[in-house]
């Protein structure tokens, strides 16, 4: 087998993915390795990005049964001839917001894309610039007007470039804020959650009516991984979130409620770090749960209509505010026996008179005999 040098390797925000680029004397690829975590999950996605030799007039199968990357037939080309190798000062990796795809750039121009939603199904996607008709190995990149992944690298390269250059955050913390003071009061104290890292992130803490309530600030600025692949066009409905909690002043004590709302801190990092999302009716464990309970149920139908209230956009997404209750370990299991479990505690949970305000209750379900 030929060994194929790496010239760019480039982790993804959470390292659970890593963008390489491999070029030898007869190819360059464009790849996205699943790290170790998730290798038996998902696949590798790789991206033809051009012939180092002449483009040959039959597919490479030499190649591919021998393990060594192929070149891509003629007919797919943009050119037949040997293209120059690159040079490895000018390869740039961005990675999508949602941490699961990524662009390659060389020189200021696009070379190829691999959308992050072709991680989870099983036909590999990805798009090169010097590809001319789509085959096995990759399809057209195209330009902006033709490809909205062309596109959206663009969109994503100025995103990068706002948040490197700017005052985003200012913006973001700012307009968050006004919404969450002008439902609950001045803020009372506020966490900061992002460990130093990008995404800025924190926890806005307020005291109204007598009761605590804990809010997010940050989740939004990124969509969350699957949620493209899950909802097709209907992604900009979910694919943002916050989250929120709040506790009854008379039966917890502000210390005993901040640390319940701690779990907050834990399940802000959990889409990006787990590759996956959070929405309406999911459940989420947690050590912090009040003694009694064992997860959290994530609803934005906890609050009642007149106590829910909108987030401002973000990037044009909506953003969707979900209020995080206490369940028990029968209630999780509940939740989680069929698609629609957390919807259907939710329902049991109305019905009982509980709100997305947590104070003791009774279990809504039956606990299963040991």
């Amino acid at each position: 087998m030929t060994h194929q040098p790496l010239i760019a390797e480039v982790p993804n925000q959470q390292h659970t993915l890593t963008a390489i680029v491999e070029q030898d004397a007869r190819t360059a690829y464009f790849y996205i390795w699943p790290n170790d975590l998730f290798r038996s999950q998902y696949a590798v996605r790789g991206c033809w990005l051009r012939n180092l030799l002449p483009a040959p007039a039959q597919e490479d199968r030499e190649a591919m049964e021998q393990g060594i990357a192929p070149l891509l037939s003629a007919e797919y080309c943009r050119t037949l001839e040997a293209e120059p190798m690159l040079d490895p000062a000018g390869l740039q990796v961005l990675w999508e917001p949602s941490d699961d795809g990524a662009a390659l750039w060389y020189y200021g121009q696009l070379l190829a894309v691999i959308p992050g939603w072709s991680l989870y199904q099983d036909k590999q996607v990805s798009f090169s610039a010097a590809c001319i008709k789509e085959n096995r190995l990759t399809a057209p990149l195209g330009s902006a007007s033709t490809n909205d992944y062309y596109a959206r690298a663009e969109q994503q390269r100025h995103f990068w470039r706002d948040w490197h250059d700017g005052h985003l955050w200012d913006v973001v913390q700012r307009e968050l804020m006004q919404c969450y003071q002008a439902q609950f009061g001045e803020s009372v104290k506020y966490y900061s959650i992002d460990q130093g890292n990008w995404p800025p992130m924190a926890i806005s803490q307020h005291l109204h009516n007598g009761v605590w309530y804990f809010l997010t600030l940050g989740m939004g600025i990124r969509p969350m991984p699957q949620v493209d692949h899950l909802f097709d066009e209907l992604a900009p409905q979910y694919r943002r979130v916050e989250l929120a909690m709040a506790v009854d002043g008379e039966v917890m004590t502000e210390a005993n409620a901040v640390q319940m709302a701690s779990a907050l801190a834990e399940f802000a990092h959990l889409p990006w770090a787990r590759l996956t999302w959070i929405g309406e009716g999911h459940t989420l464990a947690s050590e912090v749960a009040p003694v009694g309970f064992e997860s959290f149920l994530l609803a934005n139908d906890l609050a009642p209509e007149a106590a829910q209230f909108r987030l401002p956009k973000r990037d044009g997404d909506r953003v969707n505010l979900l209020w995080s209750t206490p369940i028990t370990e029968a209630e999780r299991q509940f939740a989680q026996a069929d698609d629609r479990g957390g919807q259907q505690l939710l329902q049991r949970l109305l019905a009982d008179g509980n709100n997305h305000v947590f104070r003791p209750r009774q279990e809504v379900v039956e606990t299963p005999a040991p």
